[in-house]
């Protein structure tokens, strides 16, 4: 399956570089193939040395976050999956506004419970996300009409060619569920990033952050999934244009539409990344037929499928 340079890869990681260990244990769908190679970081001193000896050897490399935006083919990915770890989160209630400063592994729910604990506002919509801040400001994450890009002030990042760049929020290229790098397919790596919050009262914050994950959770259904599937279009909703073309229910193998969401394709038990995909072209196509609409991916895609008709 691989042609890493698995001694090479060995003389520099040592006994840290694990083979073939399949990522189904690492994604929200509880599905993927076997990573050629799979390294833990834990934090970004070591995110940013394994990705410049990765470079160097010009070996494939994809970081996992909490693995809730991707779908890993069967075949799995044939590089090194660096499990992103590094999650050290500081809040600085001195500065004004306050801020939070995070890194790239750390979840959404864990920044958004520690800034209200301390009195920081203005995150409470981020607990009910199950990703982290890495793919979080790659993506332009967002939930109960709020997103990363009207809180970001600047993002620490890695590239190959540019090597590390301290961004602002409006060098980061922000719309709708995605940024710059997103659109353009641009290969970046989000190490650190530093928001802004307001002074507010930890009860009040903390009360408001339960009130919208319980509102969140009433609305999504149960059972291992990506979360949202889609993109909402323009002036419309993905989950919307899923049930009218009668997506709900629909099944492939062992993975559904979900009847309480249409946006949701959740893992009935015994899925495959394969059943996944399937389901994805069939609600792009039924909606595309129906309504003229073409629906985005909201998730990436890591490997190779097999064409659906």
């Amino acid at each position: 399956m691989t042609n890493l340079p698995l001694e090479k890869l060995q003389s520099i990681f040592g006994s840290r570089l694990q083979e073939f260990v399949h990522m189904d244990d690492f994604t929200s769908t509880r599905v993927g193939g076997p990573a050629a190679g799979f390294l833990s970081i834990n934090n970004s001193a070591e995110m940013e040395h394994a990705l410049k000896a990765l470079w160097e050897l010009d070996v494939p490399c994809y970081i996992l976050g909490s693995g809730s935006n991707l779908l890993i083919s069967d075949s799995g990915y044939d590089g090194v999956i660096l499990h992103n770890r590094a999650h050290n989160i500081k809040v600085n209630t001195k500065n004004d506004p306050p801020l939070v400063i995070a890194e790239s592994g750390a979840g959404l729910g864990q920044l958004a419970q520690m800034a209200s604990r301390r009195g920081v506002g203005g995150f409470e919509w981020a607990n009910s996300i199950p990703g982290t801040v890495g793919g979080a400001v790659y993506g332009n994450a967002g939930a109960h009409g709020s997103d990363v890009s009207s809180k970001l002030l600047s993002a620490l990042i890695l590239s190959r060619d540019k090597g590390t760049q301290l961004l602002t929020n409006e060098e980061m290229g922000y719309e709708y569920r995605s940024s710059k790098f997103k659109r353009n397919r641009v290969p970046v790596v989000i190490l650190e990033a530093t928001f802004f919050g307001e002074k507010t009262n930890p009860e009040t914050s903390l009360a408001l952050l339960h009130e919208l994950t319980e509102k969140r959770q009433k609305t999504q259904p149960k059972g291992p999934s990506f979360g949202s599937t889609f993109k909402n279009p323009p002036g419309n909703f993905a989950g919307k244009l899923l049930a009218e073309a009668g997506m709900k229910g629909v099944t492939c193998g062992g993975a559904s539409f979900s009847t309480v969401h249409a946006n949701f394709i959740v893992n009935n038990g015994d899925a495959v990344a394969q059943d996944y995909y399937c389901l994805i072209r069939q609600g792009q196509k039924r909606v595309k037929e129906q309504f003229g609409v073409d629906l985005n991916l909201e998730i990436e895609l890591l490997g190779e499928f097999e064409d659906v008709g």
